[in-house]
């Protein structure tokens, strides 16, 4: 039996804003400021859906495209891979399988070549239970600090013992510390990416010219800008300076109950106490949050026994598993996931 439910695309702003605010486990990528950076873009047009059902829930689906591509031959995403996650906003408590069931094949019914949804790392079994049935789901994992109890808490108890002794140790060699809520210190996180660049091209084994094209689609100054520009004062920049030479720099996002650790950034050639240095960031930010009163700290994806996976481990990110659903008219971009696989196996690519 089909459920009956009404459909409008785009969201309204104003219903975004009211049901995004009751959500109370919605994340930073689904707010009505993260919306308005993503749609800021000039080539991306919004087709979020609101879902309403005859009881009176209403559900959205945060959705984008390509603005001058027709829709049968462009694909649509929750979000484009480089803006995160973002899924179902549900602001009255689970949703029911016959919900989901009916937003599920909504979706499929769109004549899009191909939908992603990249699901919250919190999702709820009705949903899996259906997403599952026969489409394409990938598993990713996210690493979540639990700020219950306050920031004595996390550093006593969550920090491990390793992350307390390097921050000690940056604390102890004097770095200036500075913060900024408004895009200011933007360049020198710039600067310092750049400079991490070839670092991490050598870790990874891939063509440093790979590399630098790689960080021009995901850092690229204009998202920085907008993300500014939206979230004001709920957008913080750290930067640690060594010598009057930036050496980390942490930029972090607040809506609802999360921070959010969106981009961070470290020089390796710089001689000083550079691993402690992006571990005092995290735990200045992290503190910040707990006397904000939010109640987790969201690092962000990592794969699990990465050395990126272990530093989160280290500050108390516990592991989490995030669902990618993806629906395909034609097995389009299945393949350009096999081309990568292979690309990184002749490259013998390692992820850090």
């Amino acid at each position: 039996m089909n459920l009956p439910v009404r459909v409008t695309t785009p969201v309204p702003r104003e219903t975004w804003s009211t049901l995004v605010s009751s959500d109370r486990r919605a994340v930073v990528s689904q707010s009505l400021s993260w919306h308005d950076c993503v749609c800021s873009d000039p080539g991306i047009v919004d087709v979020s859906r609101l879902y309403e059902f005859p009881d009176g829930r209403q559900v959205i689906m945060p959705m984008v495209r390509h603005a001058n591509m027709p829709l049968h031959l462009d694909a649509q995403s929750s979000w484009p891979k480089f803006w995160g996650v973002a899924g179902p906003i549900t602001p009255d408590g689970p949703v029911n399988l016959e919900e989901a069931r009916a937003v599920i094949a909504d979706l499929v019914r769109t004549r899009a070549i191909a939908t992603t949804v990249h699901f919250r790392h919190d999702l709820e079994p009705g949903w899996l239970d259906e997403v599952r049935r026969g489409l394409r789901v990938s598993d990713h994992t996210v690493y979540i600090l639990d700020l219950a109890g306050g920031f004595s808490e996390v550093w006593d108890h969550r920090f491990h013992g390793m992350i307390r002794k390097n921050i000690r140790r940056a604390e102890r060699a004097g770095l200036d510390i500075q913060v900024d809520r408004g895009g200011r210190l933007f360049p020198a996180y710039s600067e310092l990416l750049e400079a991490s660049i070839t670092k991490w091209a050598r870790t990874q084994h891939e063509p440093l010219a790979l590399a630098r094209w790689r960080n021009r689609r995901v850092n690229a100054k204009a998202p920085l800008d907008r993300v500014a520009q939206y979230f004001g004062d709920a957008c913080t920049t750290w930067v640690a300076y060594w010598h009057d030479e930036p050496i980390a720099s942490l930029i972090v996002l607040r809506f609802g109950s999360y921070a959010k650790s969106w981009k961070a950034a470290m020089n390796h050639e710089v001689r000083g106490p550079i691993k402690g240095a992006n571990a005092l960031l995290n735990r200045l930010a992290i503190e910040e949050a707990c006397e904000a009163g939010l109640s987790c700290y969201d690092m962000g994806e990592a794969r699990p026994g990465s050395s990126l996976a272990a530093f989160k481990e280290q500050l108390g990110g516990q592991p989490h598993v995030a669902h990618r659903l993806r629906v395909e008219r034609l097995p389009i971009y299945t393949a350009l996931d096999s081309s990568r696989r292979l690309a990184k196996k002749i490259l013998r690519f390692r992820d850090a």
